[in-house]
């Protein structure tokens, strides 16, 4: 494990839906639509894909020019942890990471905390305590952080890494963990006090697979959301080689069945199974709906904690390397569109001089809300089979359910853009 460990065009397979008269007519390809960047292409999918960067590194051009690029949320590596924030006892210092937002916001990127509370580069005053001294400091660690970061922060790593590789799926022996056995759930109810809006998040590695510590944070996770304790989010570091676990996608599931989201956030694969260990990773968060985004830990090799390894999507030169190829591939062949308890799917149909017509079928609810968003100046002209609004701009469309089924689909006319295909937002049940 390191210590410093701790964005799709809505890709719409074309399907062909009856005789078209010679001349009348034109298909799509299914490669037109495909986005060209990973965050734009994960975007279209309603999540984000992110890098974790160092603010060491951002007089770096290529570094720059990549991370502006191809990515839609950043983490800081180090910036935000506790020995960069509070170096001193209640003396507060967050050059490095306002250095990172502000480089997030002026590429409209958003910003994943990373972390609290973590037993691993605490500062040296925090190491000497101990108990309810040791509590206290911590507490007031979380509070005073997230406070300064309210509203900018998106999702936060409030716990990291509280679970023991023994094989039994105890929790890590740990100063912190001597403080008392509920410290986890103090820090999530801070963290909620101090930003109400934040995601919550619990972070961990080798826990990507169904083994002994994953199910002993699955079973702290059920336990905390029937209790009420706050907790959004699990994140999965994936740290992999070769491969990803064979039941890598059933693990995220069976959070996501707990009403959590779940994140990837501090992917890097070695091995000469690398690019396809890569693919099989980011279709598994595509298929689970409840997973919000991926985090790659390091934009080229040569950032990378995994030294002489190779891990990253960009070589030390800033080259797509073939994992890069890999992952937006799987990115622009689809998924299910995260939601409140629905997947919406679109379908591309039958394309005219003029106009062309989106099918969208829903699963997992009986009465739903479909948020589709289009480009300017397309329009649409004709739904079916749904109640639909539009907002203000007339580019986002609502579309509720009318008890007409399960698939609704509209007319959408061209005005003179014929590249542009709807991007379905979002889908809530209910």
């Amino acid at each position: 494990m390191p210590r410093f460990p701790l964005r799709l065009r809505k890709l719409l397979p074309v399907l062909l839906t009856g005789t078209v008269g010679a001349g009348a007519a034109i298909f799509f390809a299914g490669t037109s639509d495909a986005a060209a960047t990973l965050g734009a292409s994960a975007e279209a999918k309603g999540r984000y894909f992110g890098a974790a960067i160092a603010a060491s590194k951002l007089g770096d051009s290529t570094y720059t020019r990549i991370l502006k690029s191809e990515f839609t949320s950043v983490t800081a590596e180090n910036e935000m942890k506790w020995d960069a924030t509070e170096p001193s006892r209640g003396v507060f210092n967050y050059t490095g990471g306002d250095r990172i937002l502000a480089q997030a916001q002026a590429n409209g990127q958003k910003v994943r905390g990373h972390a609290l509370a973590w037993h691993s580069q605490m500062p040296g005053w925090a190491q000497s305590l101990s108990g309810s001294t040791l509590r206290s400091a911590m507490l007031n660690h979380v509070t005073q952080v997230a406070t300064h970061y309210k509203g900018k922060i998106h999702s936060w790593d409030v716990v990291n890494e509280a679970f023991a590789d023994d094989g039994r799926g105890s929790r890590r022996d740990s100063s912190l963990q001597r403080t008392g056995n509920d410290w986890i759930e103090a820090a999530f109810r801070s963290a909620r006090a101090a930003d109400p809006a934040a995601k919550l998040c619990y972070n961990d590695y080798n826990t990507d697979g169904v083994n002994a510590k994953s199910t002993a944070v699955y079973n702290m996770v059920r336990d905390f959301k029937a209790r009420g304790v706050p907790i959004d989010c699990v994140g999965f570091q994936s740290h992999l080689t070769n491969s990803a676990p064979g039941d890598y996608q059933a693990n995220l599931q069976r959070f996501a069945d707990l009403g959590v989201d779940v994140q990837i956030t501090e992917l890097d694969i070695s091995g000469s199974g690398q690019a396809a260990a890569y693919a099989a990773v980011t279709k598994a968060c595509l298929a689970v709906a409840r997973c919000t985004g991926i985090t790659v830990w390091g934009i080229r090799d040569s950032d990378s904690w995994r030294t002489g390894t190779n891990p990253l999507l960009f070589d030390a030169g800033g080259n797509k390397k073939a994992a890069y190829t890999s992952v937006l591939n799987a990115l622009n062949a689809g998924g299910s569109t995260p939601g409140g308890g629905c997947t919406a799917t679109a379908t591309a149909g039958t394309v005219w001089g003029d106009r062309y017509n989106t099918s969208v079928t829903v699963t997992g609810a009986s009465t739903w809300t479909v948020v589709v968003a289009l480009t300017a100046p397309q329009k649409v002209s004709t739904v079916w089979s749904g109640a639909a609004s539009w907002d203000t701009s007339g580019n986002v469309m609502t579309v509720k359910s009318n008890g007409s089924g399960n698939t609704f689909g509209f007319t959408t006319t061209f005005n003179g853009n014929t590249s542009a295909r709807p991007q379905v937002r979002s889908c809530t049940a209910g």
